[in-house]
């Protein structure tokens, strides 16, 4: 599927394709020397990526790309962007490789760490108090469905991430920890003790350098994930010194689960452990990846490639945080829009903060829908080259579909508003006379969002409804509207056509700008302030049925609505 993209991916302007250049380089730069890595080069960028594989055994190791999941809250849409972003990466790197070089996606999910506090938004959460500083994977689940708390918030987002189908590796610190997959970076960690708070002790407050250890003991009566100093360090044994909490000198192996790693020493720790090549993360962290960097090449490995993200927003311009539960949830998101309307809003500009809320979801889904028509249209053009810049390759994961929907999510909220259209037998009657042959079958996009304008409609817009009465300029400008739309042939379709007379209405009766004119025909008539162009609207709802709609508000009769 990616064979044979490589010359078009080497120029391609979009961001997965700049990160994929950098990771490249940095694959190449790691893993061969001088020598070796100039004529890797020359390979992949004369479009022989296979040979240069072939040619060195270390480019037949895999290129690990790593995202990161702390399941001390439920997923939340920023897990899932960093997923999505990390995938639209592979898939260029794929691309500019022509898929010659192996590649791998983890998604790792830091389930060791202690229990710090109960989140706000989970059921009964009392029954985890008694598990406070517990290991994720050990506290009660409150849900009452898994056999911890860890294991729950990682079906949460495994379910989410395979729905939507992604390819990713999913890793557990726990069992890494406890199934000995750290061990011989632990040891190495040890070993360089010193070193490792020569980096982390400047950039700690004076209470805390005071008692900080790169090890986390996890003690061996309680369970729990203890900040307690390292107080002896034996190298030949492998094992830490700590007092317990009921005052005790306790040696534990920092192998084998027996210790868990400060974060952004463990950060360091897993890259070398499991080989990372490259993991993005967000804004927030700038200063806890030039510490990790830091480390990681103390622990004798290469930091991975990556960049730094914006955050999202809530509806009040604050972060959202998966603790406090304030933004959209992923199952929120896909009542109202489709997923790969919300992976194309991840795929907008990744570093410019966005306001990710429920009023973004129509713009972003019609958008996405341009952009796949867009794709498509170049396709049947015959364009020789892929488009690798548009969207909808990356939110197809390069595999975009030859059609999306002839009618966009705004329209189809208007159609719904409009009709009182609450079930999706009236809508489809609209479709259906519109678009001869259309069936939910035949278009099985547009039924999707017949779905979701449904209940976007019922959920946002219906509460919101407000109409007006028509002020006396707008009133003689439907008179005329009227007039013209009942001088146009019988059950006209043509959404051109329509849209003329309504300019032409509104520039006769002195509308400046314009735009107050299309604004007065929305107020009146759907009790909105915006809405979908309204010739298209018209040719869908019908020129009966829209006459009579017109009617209805200059009667006042929508004001009881």
């Amino acid at each position: 599927m990616f064979e044979g993209l490589s010359h078009t991916a080497r120029d391609a302007k979009a961001w997965p394709f700049e990160q994929a250049r950098n990771l490249l380089a940095r694959v190449l730069r790691v893993r061969l020397d001088d020598a070796e890595r100039d004529l890797a080069s020359v390979l992949i960028n004369s479009g022989k990526a296979d040979e240069a594989f072939k040619t060195f055994e270390a480019l037949q190791r895999p290129v690990v790309l790593e995202t990161g999941y702390g399941p001390s809250g439920l997923p939340h849409m920023g897990t899932f962007g960093e997923v999505a972003r990390t995938t639209m990466v592979r898939m260029a790197f794929r691309a500019l490789t022509d898929d010659a070089l192996p590649t791998r996606l983890i998604s790792f999910s830091d389930d060791m760490d202690g229990l710090r506090k109960i989140p706000p938004n989970v059921p009964n959460g009392e029954v985890m108090a008694p598990d406070l500083d517990k290991p994720l994977t050990v506290v009660r689940d409150p849900y009452g469905e898994y056999e911890s708390f860890g294991h729950h918030n990682n079906a949460r987002l495994r379910a989410f991430l395979d729905g939507f189908g992604f390819e990713y590796e999913f890793v557990s610190s726990t069992d890494c920890y406890r199934g000995g997959r750290f061990d011989a970076t632990l040891l190495t960690a040890l070993a360089r003790f010193d070193a490792i708070q020569k980096i982390m002790l400047p950039s700690l407050g004076e209470e805390r350098r005071a008692t900080y250890s790169p090890f986390l003991p996890i003690s061996p009566k309680t369970g729990k994930v203890l900040q307690a100093p390292t107080l002896e360090r034996h190298v030949d044994r492998g094992t830490i010194v700590f007092r317990d909490e009921d005052g005790e000198l306790t040696e534990v192996p920092v192998t084998g689960g027996g210790v868990k790693m400060q974060w952004r020493p463990d950060w360091a720790m897993r890259w070398v452990a499991l080989g990372v090549d490259y993991e993005m993360s967000g804004k927030d962290l700038v200063d806890s990846v030039r510490l990790s960097n830091q480390v990681c090449k103390v622990l004798g490995g290469v930091p991975p490639e990556g960049f730094n993200y914006e955050l999202f927003m809530d509806e009040h311009n604050h972060k959202i945080s998966k603790t406090k539960g304030n933004g959209l949830t992923m199952e929120e998101w896909l009542r109202y829009g489709a997923p790969e309307s919300l992976a194309y809003y991840m795929f907008q500009s990744p570093k410019s903060a966005k306001k990710l809320y429920f009023d973004v979801i129509p713009k972003a889904t019609d958008e996405y829908l341009q952009q796949l028509d867009a794709f498509n249209r170049k396709r049947e053009e015959g364009a020789n080259a892929v488009d690798l810049n548009n969207p909808a390759w990356h939110v197809h994961m390069g595999k975009p579909p030859e059609s999306g929907s002839p009618v966009s999510f705004s329209l189809m909220l208007n159609l719904v508003s409009a009709g009182n259209a609450s079930d999706r037998e009236v809508l489809w009657g609209f479709l259906t006379r519109y678009i001869p042959g259309a069936t939910p079958e035949t278009q099985p996009l547009l039924d999707r969002l017949v779905g979701y304008a449904m209940n976007y409609y019922e959920d946002f817009v219906a509460p919101t409804k407000s109409f007006r009465a028509a002020t006396d300029q707008e009133r003689a400008a439907m008179q005329d509207l009227l007039a013209r739309f009942r001088a146009l042939p019988s059950g006209c379709q043509d959404a051109e056509q329509i849209q003329f007379e309504v300019y032409e209405a509104g520039k006769a009766h002195g509308f400046d700008p314009l735009r107050l004119w299309f604004q007065g025909l929305y107020e009146v008539l759907l009790g909105q302030t915006q809405g979908p162009r309204f010739g298209s609207f018209a040719a869908i709802f019908g020129l009966d049925k829209t006459i009579q709609l017109i009617e209805d508000g200059l009667a006042g009769k929508l004001l009881a609505a």
